[in-house]
C-alpha cells in the first residue's frame, strides 16, 4: 500500500460488508477517503455460513471503495464478532525469582502467558487477554506495577475467548478475496474506539452496538475495558417479528420497520394506518402504526434486558464499579425511533446514540458518520494505529543503527530501543496467517 499511511477497516456483518478506507490527517484526525458496502450473504448472527457467498460480498465492498478513492487496496483490517464469542475473568500470579530487580515488561509477558495456557472447551482460543489491576506481594489495586519491587506479581484479567474454526473462516474469506490480513480486533472493542470520548470510558460506560445478527456489548471504567458480550439478537428478529405478524415479505417488514417503526407503542394513535401492496396483484394489507410498534417494542425489551443481564453482571450496581457516564447505543439498530426513551425506562441509566465522530476529521460525509459504520470505523483507526506502532519501531530501530555505526568510532553507544510489548490481537493475526499460509 503507498507510504502516506493508508488503513482500510473490513466489517463482515450480518446485514452488510463494509470496506472503508482512511488515513490520517495532519491533525491526528482520521480521513476517510473511500467506502464501500455490498449485501451480506453467508454470514448468520456474526459467523460465516457460507464462504463462497462472503467472498463475494467482501470483492464486491472492496472494488466499490476503490472506485470511490481511486487507491488499490491490499491488507485489511478486519473485525471478528459473533455469537461464539464469550467472556471470563480469571486471576493468577507469577513468583519472581530475583525480587532485588525491578518488575519489567518480561515479567507481565510471562503472567499473561500463563494466561494464554488456560484450558478452554474444545474449538474454543482464548482472543484477548485484558489485564484489569495488579497485584504486588499482596499489595493491591494496582494500575501499573513496571518499574516496582516485588517478589509476587498477580493480575485480574478479563478474558476474550472465541471460537478457532469462526476466525479461520474469516481469515479464510479475507484471504481468498485476494487481500491480505493486517489485523484483526474485536468489533465491540472497534466500535468503542469510534465511539466513544476518552472521558466516557474514565467515567464508565456501556457501549451496546445493535448490529443486524449480534448485539455487542463493551464495558469501560478507568479507562480500561471491564467487560464484552455478544447476545445473539440484533435488527433482523425485529424485522423478523414484523414479518411474521402481519404476514408480508421481509423486505416490506424491512421499509415498515426503518421508515415508521417505533420502540415505544404509546406514540401512535389507533388511526394511523399504513398500507402495504399484496403481491402479485392481491389486496393490499392495511398495518396499524400502534400493531406494529407493539410488534417492535416486545422485541427490542427482550434484547435490552438481556443486555442489562450482562451490565449487572459486570457488577453495575456496586458503587465503585458504577457506570457514570450510562449507555452509549451504536450500530444500525441504534437508529430505531424512541429506543434511547426505551433503554433509559429499562435501565434507568443515561443513553445517548454515538455516532463514530470522535476521531474523524471534521469535514466528514454524513454517511460515513453513521452509527451503521461504527465498527468500519473503528476498524480503519485500529489499522491506522498499528502502522505508526510499526513505523515507530522502525525508526527507533534505524537510529539505533546510525548509533551503532558512530559508536565504533569512539562515541557513546545508545541503549537498544525497547520493543514494544505485542498485543494478543497482533500475536492472534500472526497465527491466523500462518495457520492460512501452511493450510494452502
Amino acid at each position: 500500500m503507498e507510504g502516506n499511511n493508508i488503513s482500510v477497516g473490513l466489517d463482515i456483518g450480518t446485514t452488510k460488508i463494509v470496506a472503508m478506507i482512511g488515513r490520517k490527517n495532519e491533525y491526528g484526525k482520521a480521513e476517510i477517503l473511500g467506502i464501500g458496502k455490498s449485501k451480506s450473504l453467508g454470514v448468520h448472527r456474526g459467523v460465516v455460513n457460507n464462504i463462497t457467498q462472503t467472498i463475494q460480498s467482501i470483492q464486491q465492498a472492496v472494488q466499490e471503495a476503490e472506485a470511490a478513492s481511486g487507491v488499490k487496496i491490499d491488507e485489511v483490517t478486519v473485525g471478528i464478532a459473533g455469537q461464539h464469542i464469550r467472556s471470563l475473568q480469571h486471576s493468577d500470579y507469577i513468583t519472581r525469582d530475583n525480587a532485588e530487580l525491578v518488575i519489567d515488561e518480561d515479567d507481565i509477558d510471562r503472567l499473561v502467558n500463563q494466561v494464554h495456557k488456560l484450558v478452554m472447551l474444545p474449538g474454543e482460543e482464548i482472543i484477548h487477554v485484558l489485564p484489569q489491576d495488579y497485584k504486588v506481594d499482596g499489595q493491591a489495586e494496582i494500575k501499573e506495577p513496571i518499574g516496582m519491587y516485588g517478589g509476587r506479581l498477580e493480575a485480574h484479567f478479563h478474558v476474550v475467548v472465541g471460537q478457532v474454526s469462526s476466525i479461520r473462516n474469516i481469515g479464510r474469506c479475507v484471504k481468498s478475496a485476494g487481500l491480505e490480513l493486517e489485523g484483526i480486533t474485536l468489533e465491540p472493542l472497534a466500535s468503542a474506539n469510534a465511539v466513544l470520548s476518552q472521558e466516557e470510558k474514565e467515567a464508565g460506560v456501556a457501549l451496546i452496538d445493535i448490529g443486524g445478527g449480534t448485539t455487542d456489548l463493551a464495558i469501560f471504567r478507568d479507562g480500561i475495558i471491564r467487560h464484552t458480550a455478544v447476545i445473539p439478537f440484533g435488527g433482523n428478529v425485529i424485522t423478523e417479528d414484523i414479518k411474521e405478524g402481519c404476514s408480508i415479505i421481509e423486505k416490506q417488514a424491512e421499509l415498515l420497520k426503518i421508515k415508521f417503526g417505533s420502540a415505544w407503542p404509546g406514540e401512535n394513535k389507533d388511526n394511523e394506518i399504513v398500507s402495504i401492496p399484496g403481491l402479485r396483484g392481491r389486496e393490499p394489507k392495511e398495518i396499524t402504526l400502534k400493531n406494529l410498534s407493539k410488534i417492535i417494542h416486545a422485541r427490542v425489551v427482550e434484547i435490552i434486558e438481556q443486555v442489562y443481564v450482562e451490565i449487572k453482571n459486570y457488577g453495575h450496581e456496586e458503587q465503585k464499579k458504577k457506570l457514570i457516564a450510562g449507555i452509549v447505543l451504536t450500530g444500525g439498530g441504534s437508529q430505531l425511533k424512541h429506543l434511547k426513551q426505551l433503554v433509559e425506562y429499562i435501565t434507568g441509566m443515561d443513553t445517548r446514540v454515538g455516532y463514530p465522530n470522535e476521531h474523524l476529521a471534521g469535514d466528514s460525509d454524513d454517511e460515513v458518520t453513521s452509527p451503521a459504520f461504527a465498527t468500519a470505523v473503528g476498524l480503519v483507526m485500529d489499522g491506522l494505529r498499528r502502522q505508526e506502532k510499526i513505523s515507530l519501531e522502525k525508526a527507533a530501530e534505524e537510529e539505533y543503527n546510525l548509533n551503532e555505526g558512530d559508536a565504533q568510532n569512539g562515541e557513546q553507544v545508545v541503549e537498544q530501543p525497547k520493543k514494544e510489548r505485542k498485543s494478543f490481537l497482533d500475536k492472534l493475526t500472526e497465527r491466523v496467517k500462518d495457520f492460512l499460509d501452511n493450510a494452502e
